[in-house]
């Protein structure tokens, strides 16, 4: 585990050096949730009623713009290779990856949604549950969204093929997560029962996309 560990927090000071990965994601966040409101209108009422689904898919694009950047630097420099051959089975070097991913950039989105939500004038009784289904929620998106970083390793300028492919698998993560934050906005439908799909999507995607990932670096490393 202390080979998991290094590499994990390896990724982590390289992404916080290099800089563009959380920092693009939490902009170009910052960007979508800016601009929807001069589209939807100056109603604060209907803004407060679509703010949870405006941020949950402002959220699912600024993790789209970063997933190339999971293992497409490795696999340039050939670091990738040397990872599949070490030691460290090629699936812990995929959950390493996932999480030191989810750490630079899935948790800054989170920590800057609710601080954006006050911009859609968002109820202030959902802040709570948009953090927490956020929480939840974004790993999935990093999870399953390595899968399609893994497949499109060889292909130049892949950024929009992942999106394409990895789109369809956020559908249910985007559903549960907006339809649990306006359980708690609207009501009478509890806050639990979509909350707890929400953490079984994450736990299914958690077990499924190490074995897929690496099953596709591997055929792109061959």
């Amino acid at each position: 585990m202390s080979a998991f560990w290094a590499l994990m927090m390896r990724d982590i000071r390289l992404a916080v050096r290099q800089g563009g990965g959380g920092g693009m994601a939490v902009g170009f966040f910052l960007i979508v949730v800016s601009i929807l409101p001069l589209g939807v209108g100056p109603d604060l009422n209907l803004l407060s009623r679509i703010a949870p689904g405006l941020l949950w898919v402002a959220l699912l694009l600024s993790v789209l713009l970063s997933l190339d950047r999971i293992f497409h630097a490795d696999y340039e420099d050939g670091t990738l290779d040397l990872l599949a051959t070490g030691p460290l089975p090629l699936q812990l070097v995929v959950i390493a990856k996932m999480l030191a991913h989810w750490v630079t950039t899935g948790l800054p989105l989170v920590i800057a949604a609710p601080v954006l939500g006050i911009l859609l004038n968002l109820d202030p009784a959902a802040f709570v549950p948009m953090t927490l289904t956020m929480l939840a929620g974004t790993p999935a998106l990093n999870f399953l969204g390595a899968i399609g970083a893994a497949i499109t390793l060889g292909v130049r300028r892949g950024g929009l093929l992942v999106s394409l492919m990895v789109m369809p698998l956020y559908v249910p993560v985007l559903i549960f997560g907006v339809g649990a934050v306006n359980a708690v906005i609207t009501g009478p439908a509890p806050f639990g029962p979509p909350f707890l799909v929400l953490i079984a999507l994450t736990l299914i995607s958690a077990v499924i996309s190490p074995v897929a990932a690496a099953a596709a670096i591997r055929m792109n490393l061959d």
